[in-house]
């Protein structure tokens, strides 16, 4: 295997700077191949271990071409597109190497084998290049609309230590198995697509009692909208006084469209970190970025917690309106404020129809009314979560 041209990368340096790399470049074929292995144990790759690693690295390690064309919102120059067809066509050899194939790096299958959706997405547009330019294209439409490295193949993320970090097992929550709430689901819809287009769209509360779907529905939007660049950051209350260096984290991928979640939010009158939250959605001094929306869930509409004692005449606060408009400034700064009702007894035994159908089991309408309702009524009312829990025993017994 000849890795000589290598060296005289442009523009796809990182891969000169790798492990594995280093170690083919230098004849250590021993250390080469137990780093590929414990490599193919850790991201269960299959197969040509030196292809997929090397794939991984241009799919997971920034590179000039993949930041640029992040910082771009998806544009990528003449010139240095024909610099990065120019190192593909170095790298195109090893990635296609057929010699040796009785070696075990060469046909390899991992303990568990793992691929995002974008790592597929890939494979299906490199199936179809055979020129070093139809590479070329392939990477660009990767990186355009998955980005890079784990921004690609996550989802959602959370903040810790300063740095976003993938959540590697991401509800597949859909939309479509939250039944009801249909004038729920269309405006926030809308205003996700119009956030995705570019145009005006409002940060979003979503009201309502416990266990009817709130978190639900911007899992299912997230799920649904992956493919066009959107993803989740989790954030908790504690974490409100870190949110501006949140955002200037999400600043650096403007070709991506965040929305920081938070959920069962809610302050009592003693906490003031809810101000954080007031400042980074309006007012302060710095903007929130335009590729950033805030969506919070919460069972209370005004979300700092209120008193008929700030209300009451005589209170000890002299201006007693300017106490009341502090209470419900933070609800203000969500544009769309969605409603979440518990649902009706016949929405109730639907939305377990469908759980136990997508289970495959089908009841008769006259037993799932009896065994619904009598669940129902020993249990924490009637929502989706006791519809969930209902299912979740229902099957347990089969």
């Amino acid at each position: 295997m000849d890795l000589v041209e290598l060296e005289e990368l442009l523009v796809l340096q990182n891969v000169l700077e790798d492990e594995v790399v280093q170690a083919l470049m230098h004849d250590k074929t021993t250390q080469a191949i137990r780093l590929l292995v414990e490599r193919a144990e850790r991201y269960g790759l299959r197969g040509n271990l030196i292809r997929c690693w090397l794939l991984r690295l241009l799919t997971h390690q920034p590179n000039l071409v993949s930041r640029t064309m992040e910082r771009s919102r998806g544009k990528l120059g003449d010139s240095l597109k024909k610099l990065f067809i120019n190192d593909l066509e170095k790298i195109m050899p090893i990635l296609n190497e057929t010699s040796h194939k009785r070696m075990i790096i060469y046909n390899y299958k991992p303990t568990i084998e793992r691929k995002s959706v974008a790592q597929v997405e890939l494979d299906n547009l490199l199936s179809r290049a055979a020129t070093s330019k139809q590479v070329a294209d392939a990477f660009i439409e990767y990186y355009r609309r998955f980005g890079y490295g784990d921004m690609a193949n996550y989802r959602a993320f959370k903040w810790s230590s300063n740095d976003l970090v993938g959540i590697d097992h991401f509800d597949e929550q859909s939309l479509d198995d939250l039944i009801g709430y249909e004038d729920q689901k269309k405006r926030l819809i809308e205003n996700t697509e119009a956030f995705l287009d570019g145009r005006g769209a409002n940060n979003v509360l979503l009201v309502g009692a416990r266990g009817t779907g709130k978190s639900s529905s911007i899992k299912g939007l997230v799920n649904r909208y992956y493919e066009r660049s959107l993803r989740l950051i989790q954030l908790t209350k504690p974490q409100l006084p870190e949110l501006p260096a949140v955002m200037d984290a999400l600043r650096q991928y403007p070709s991506r469209k965040f929305i920081i979640f938070m959920d069962d939010l809610s302050f009592e009158e003693s906490e003031d970190d809810y101000k954080y939250l007031k400042s980074s959605m309006e007012g302060g001094v710095e903007m929130r970025p335009s590729n950033v929306l805030i969506c919070a869930t919460s069972n209370r509409r005004h979300l700092i917690r209120e008193s008929w004692r700030d209300r009451a005449d005589g209170q000890d606060e002299l201006y007693k309106d300017d106490s009341v408009n502090e209470t419900i400034s933070l609800s203000d700064r969500f544009g769309l404020i969605i409603h979440y009702y518990a649902p009706t007894q016949d929405e109730y035994l639907a939305i377990i129809r469908h759980m136990l159908e997508k289970n495959g089991v089908r009841l008769d309408a006259e037993q799932l009314r009896i065994e619904g309702v009598r669940w129902e009524m020993t249990h924490s009312g009637r929502n989706g979560r006791t519809a969930q829990q209902f299912v979740t025993h229902y099957l347990g017994r089969k």
